[in-house]
């Protein structure tokens, strides 16, 4: 082969990477698009009920029938559309069982409910080109998405169908899609001229996007049969965190992990290859070497002993075991990455086609739950070189995926807030269930009752030791005493607000972390969140504490653990276990204020109390009322801030 050709033939190589669609992943013919799209210069999205029938059970009142439909989206205009998601609102309680030439935006796999309408995003087409570049070649231009599923309540001849559909691509607007009969809806979307965004035209990739957290999946080397990648999670949230993270993702051209570095899979296990194609294909293949050939696998970051291990470790960012902080916390400590060799199957045994995996999902132990994205071609990430030389090696291609922060529908905080005052002789605990009601049938408890206001000592023992003083508190100070008595709040952490005085320059209040896990948390963070008075924030004295921006607004402070105390223990026997009730892992700080930047605020009302609180960047529960100052102070609660000060001191002493 004459030289000069090799630079021209390598050229076409990496271009096919961009372009260019594994056969076994490409799409048949497209189909003819609807009349009504030649009218529209924009993105045409149809979507057409094709067929459905009864199934079992048989239920009168909710009767599920399956559904089949196409889903169609096709580039009228005169510019590529990139990364294209189409939103559909679904609304018979649907349950998707598959979607070809899609993915659900979210990172959810099939089967999965989709009552409430759902995102679709292209996979393996992920980029719909123009007819200008394309002549007008739909294979090109348009996807076809095949639905099945099942729906409930519309039995023939009516038909199921969804209220809305639209693009969900930024920069479009759509108007109220229109039916043709009574199984066919139908929108042009153009582009929307009052909307700015950062994507030019002449772009090759999208700009990279702002979340709660990225994964970048960056493919560093590739080879015929195989490539290595790295990635790499970064944190973006001030008050985000991650503790022994649990990453997956789906597979979706049959490839296996070979061998990794900075992570290691949780289940080590190469049976599914064995016994599957890939042992067929990789015939003479040590399998027992192999990592994982699971479809969805889930990796897990090493300890940090092994950092510097010469097989394991040696990846910058690596073996923090699986912890991630904020950078409001320590930057160096925000990102973890690590590396893997993957193998691919045919007819993907070539180095220009790479499969980005999709169904990407996170998650750690108590801390915020995220959804994640699907991933999307970006321009290719740099690094230092690892010669040493002042110059940035490029990645052969970098796929983003962007992960926020999400309440699940349903799912219960894992941290809640207790608040009491020096002018109140009740504590008022953690709500009834605030972290879920107990699983345990034979307890009988009220999941309903409004948790009971408590003596301030109680604070201090587990909530199976309350009852008796709860109860004797409310024949005390007739209280209602609700039978059965309310359930517990059932959370892992609790954290008690205590406003503990307010003068005329200034306030002060008494925060207390209560650990009732056995789980201790190394590096723990907690922030308040106060609308009117965070200005006013001066500092704490057994912690350290900053005020930080959230949202764009300075009204959160963030605090942490003095350098060596920085470690909140997990709960513990008492001293004498057969009598004494376990102790829990504490810490404390009082918080002081000025008013000088804050005129006018009411301590005593809601301004003295945080509108948010997190732990290790979980929301936590808030009581629904804050104590009332309509009652005299009694001697009980003057003390109050005394003993229980004196008596934290004594159990960390413990």
């Amino acid at each position: 082969m004459a030289p000069t050709t090799r630079p021209f033939i390598f050229a076409l190589a990496l271009l096919s990477i961009y372009t260019s669609l594994p056969l076994s992943l490409s799409q048949p013919t497209a189909d003819a698009p609807s009349p009504a799209a030649d009218s529209c210069n924009g993105i045409f999205i149809s979507y057409s009920y094709t067929a459905g029938r009864k199934i079992p059970p048989t239920d009168p009142t909710n009767q599920p029938y399956r559904f089949e439909s196409v889903l169609t989206v096709l580039n009228n205009a005169d510019v590529d559309l990139k990364s294209w998601k189409v939103f559909v609102g679904f609304q018979h309680h649907e349950y998707l069982a598959s979607a070809e030439n899609a993915v659900l935006a979210d990172g959810t796999a099939y089967p999965e409910s989709v009552e409430n309408g759902t995102v679709f995003a292209g996979f393996p087409q992920t980029d719909l080109k123009t007819a200008i570049k394309t002549a007008g070649d739909l294979n090109q231009m348009q996807v076809q998405v095949k639905l099945l599923g099942t729906q409930f309540g519309v039995a023939p001849p009516n038909v199921p169908m969804p209220a809305n559909i639209s693009l969900a691509n930024d920069g479009f607007r759509c108007p109220k899609p229109s039916m043709q009969g009574k199984s066919v809806m139908e929108v042009c979307c153009v582009v929307d001229a009052t909307v700015k965004t950062n994507i030019t035209v002449d772009e090759e990739f999208l700009p990279r996007q702002n979340g709660d957290l990225s994964i970048m999946y960056d493919v560093i080397r590739t080879y015929g049969s195989s490539y290595v990648a790295q990635v790499t999670i970064a944190n973006h949230n001030s008050l985000g965190r991650l503790d022994s993270w649990k990453l997956s993702w789906d597979w979706m051209a049959q490839e296996f992990i070979n061998t990794m570095r900075g992570a290691y899979p949780s289940v080590v296990d190469s049976s599914d290859c064995i016994f599957g194609e890939q042992g067929q294909y990789w015939g003479d293949k040590d399998f027992a070497k192999v990592l994982s050939c699971k479809k969805r696998p889930t990796i897990i970051d090493l300890p940090l002993e092994m950092t510097n291990n010469t097989e394991l470790g040696l990846i910058p960012y690596c073996c923090r075991n699986g912890t991630i902080l904020p950078t409001t916390m320590d930057a160096s400590k925000s990102k973890s990455s690590f590396q893997m060799e993957v193998y691919k199957m045919p007819p993907n045994i070539n180095r220009s086609v790479i499969i980005p995996p999709q169904n990407w999902a996170i998650n750690g132990s108590l801390n915020p739950d995220y959804k994640c994205g699907p991933p999307v071609r970006v321009s290719p990430s740099q690094f230092p070189d690892a010669s040493g030389l002042p110059v940035n090696s490029t990645a052969v291609a970098s796929w983003q995926v962007v992960c926020n922060i999400t309440q699940a529908k349903g799912a219960s905080p894992r941290c809640c807030v207790s608040y009491s005052a020096y002018f109140n002789e009740s504590v008022i605990p953690c709500k009834t269930c605030a972290c879920g009601c107990p699983s345990n049938t034979a307890q009988t408890c009220s999941t309903t009752a409004p948790a009971m206001l408590l003596p301030p000592d109680s604070l201090l023992v587990p909530f199976v030791n309350r009852s008796v003083k709860a109860k004797a508190w409310a024949d005390l100070y007739h209280l209602p005493n609700p039978n059965p008595t309310p359930c517990g709040d059932n959370c892992g952490v609790s954290i008690n607000w205590h406003l503990l005085s307010d003068y005329s320059k200034g306030w002060t209040a008494r925060v207390t972390l209560f650990n009732w896990d056995e789980t201790s948390f190394a590096d723990w963070f907690a922030a308040v969140q106060l609308d009117n008075a965070s200005l006013g924030f001066e500092k704490m004295y057994s912690f350290n504490a900053t005020l930080v921006e959230t949202d764009g607004i300075n009204k959160t402070v963030f605090m942490q653990g003095l350098e060596g105390l920085n470690y909140l223990v997990g709960e513990v026997d008492g001293k004498n276990p057969a009598k004494d009730p376990r102790v829990p892992g504490k810490q404390q700080s009082v918080i002081s204020f000025t008013k000088k930047l804050t005129p006018g605020i009411n301590v005593a009302g809601k301004d003295g109390f945080p509108r948010k609180v997190f732990f290790n960047g979980e929301e936590c529960s808030l009581p629904d009322i804050i104590p009332s100052s309509a009652y005299r102070r009694s001697s009980a609660i003057w003390m109050f801030p005394v003993l229980l000060t004196l008596a934290v001191f004594m159990l960390m002493q413990q």
